[in-house]
């Protein structure tokens, strides 16, 4: 049976991915069943931001997994201090909570909130409330489908959680004028990811920094896809200079290799997390903490946040002259870039397969969007190869 046939009998409908079967990975490259290889400018929505195979990375995993994988923090390993103090000190935090996906850092965020207003604010028990932006996306659990404004997110999935207020993206006013005396926290993504690589107005993110201070008020940052490197800065958050509250991340921690992630904060949040209030089997594990750490220090000796800097705004420049009348805009920071198709230019999934037959993976967004965010790995001359593909297919499209 053709394997894609048997994926599909067996496994639940819930993507619908191209008709490409990938055999194997190596740096920026792909390579499907037939031997077809192509450019990976998708880095699995951030988590390949090193790479698929990464040799410093697959390393460290085998001699850490011969050594000691998962024991739960029911005891102490020795990898787990050394890689959260590297996270901390680049992300400018006092202390992390780490766990393995980025929902699951997510729910730590919100209970991290709910649990300092109560405790720490004097918000009634219960009582709690969130301002989160319209069109978010943080992840696929119920707490957090509850608060989107995707319907197909949502369908189906409810009763949901009470304690949101989502206010358009961008405005900080608005955001302002949501908050009541039971808010804990602002949680936003600082670019918007899955909406189509939205990047808010210049001051956006200072002024919110400024209205949460006015209001005894937490602003997390959702920077799992944004975050360590993608946009040109460790943060997508450091391009205006603030320094939120709390930060989640993910996806690039685990190497492309094992989900890693972790909410940080200060020490007044997080000592409010005492034995036996929050938890994850896996979390923490020596096995993801020796390839976080790992993953960290790649970013760093390999000074991929530079690149990503480099390489975007080349990209972008070069993205923006070939689309001519076929995007309304070309958008983001660093190797983080969508192209929003014209309305009456085509449809974004069409001109996706088209790029992958000349081969360039990328995929799209709310039908309009492409996305581009090939691993901070890249050379100049394997980008300049994707983005004369890509010329090429925007200078044919059917009109």
């Amino acid at each position: 049976m053709n394997a894609i046939v048997l994926e599909r009998e067996v496994c639940a409908q819930n993507y619908a991915p191209m008709p490409i079967m990938l055999s194997h990975g190596e740096g920026v490259w792909l390579t499907d069943v037939a031997g077809v290889r192509r450019l990976d400018m998708m880095s699995g929505y951030s988590a390949v931001s090193l790479g698929h195979g990464h040799p410093r990375i697959l390393k460290v995993l085998n001699e850490q997994a011969k050594r000691l994988a998962v024991t739960s923090r029911a005891f102490h390993a020795e990898p787990l201090g050394p890689f959260l103090a590297k996270l901390c000190a680049v992300a400018g935090q006092e202390m992390a909570l780490p766990m393995n996906t980025g929902a699951e850092a997510v729910e730590t965020a919100i209970k991290a909130a709910r649990r300092w207003g109560h405790k720490v604010k004097g918000i009634p028990d219960g009582r709690a409330r969130i301002i989160v932006a319209d069109n978010n996306f943080h992840g696929r659990t119920t707490t957090i489908v509850g608060f989107s404004s995707e319907a197909s997110y949502r369908d189906g999935f409810g009763p949901f959680a009470p304690g949101f207020d989502s206010v358009p993206f961008g405005d900080a006013a608005a955001a302002e004028a949501a908050i009541t005396p039971d808010t804990a926290a602002i949680l936003i993504e600082p670019i918007q990811g899955e909406a189509g690589i939205v990047v808010p107005p210049d001051g956006y993110l200072a002024a919110l920094r400024a209205l949460c201070d006015r209001h005894d008020v937490l602003l997390i940052l959702d920077e799992i896809q944004s975050g360590l490197g993608r946009t040109g800065r460790w943060f997508a958050h450091q391009h205006e200079g603030v320094t939120p509250d709390g930060l989640i991340v993910g996806k690039a921690l685990g190497g492309g290799v094992y989900p890693v992630s972790a909410f940080l904060s200060s020490r007044r949040v997080m000592q409010l997390f005492g034995p036996g209030s929050h938890g994850s089997t896996f979390g923490g594990n020596a096995l993801a903490a020796a390839i976080g750490h790992e993953a960290l220090r790649v970013i760093e000796e390999e000074r991929l946040v530079e690149r990503s800097a480099e390489l975007g705004a080349y990209m972008r420049e070069r993205l923006t002259a070939m689309t001519g009348g076929l995007a309304s805009e070309v958008r983001g920071r660093g190797l983080w870039i969508g192209v929003e198709i014209a309305e009456g230019a085509g449809d974004a999934s069409e001109i996706v397969a088209r790029l992958a037959d000349a081969g360039v993976l990328t995929k799209e967004t709310h039908e309009r969007t492409i996305r581009f965010a090939p691993p901070l790995t890249i050379s100049r001359e394997e980008l300049d190869w994707g983005l004369e593909r890509c010329e090429s297919v925007f200078a044919t499209r059917e009109r």
